[in-house]
């Protein structure tokens, strides 16, 4: 069996800790459209969607790599939620959420993994969200 693009999965089987945002969204440029003068902002492969991408924190206290860069495919910048008081990182939900293994190249190479979503939400909200459209 051979499979092929990305893994759809739940935020909450990729980061069971949670995350946060630590950046501002900000549009992904397609470099080989984009020149100097002229910056192209990428399109997502299969939706045509514009790219837009954030970094992220992971609050696993054990995790190897604590920050993330993900791709968002959205028709308009994603917006993150608002910040929480006294924390120094917004939590977020990575609304349809997938990822793709790859081969990073190097010395010694290694698998990576490529994040995707469609949009940012709060915890509290995703939940909500997911349980009053199961009903």
């Amino acid at each position: 069996m051979s499979v092929q693009g990305p893994f759809k999965v739940s935020c909450g089987e990729v980061f069971p800790h949670g995350l946060g945002v630590v950046g501002e969204v900000t549009s992904l440029d397609d470099f080989d459209k984009s020149s100097k003068e002229n910056r192209v902002q990428a399109r997502d492969k299969e939706s045509g969607l514009p790219v837009w991408q954030v970094e992220v924190l992971d609050f696993d206290p054990q995790a190897r790599e604590k920050t993330f860069r993900v791709k968002i495919a959205a028709a308009v910048q994603p917006v993150p939620p608002a910040a929480v008081e006294g924390a120094p990182v917004r939590p977020v939900i990575l609304e349809n959420l997938t990822v793709t293994p790859y081969i990073k190249d190097g010395p010694r190479p290694k698998i990576g993994y490529s994040l995707r979503c469609t949009g940012l939400a709060a915890p509290g909200r995703a939940a909500r969200q997911s349980s009053s459209s199961a009903a």
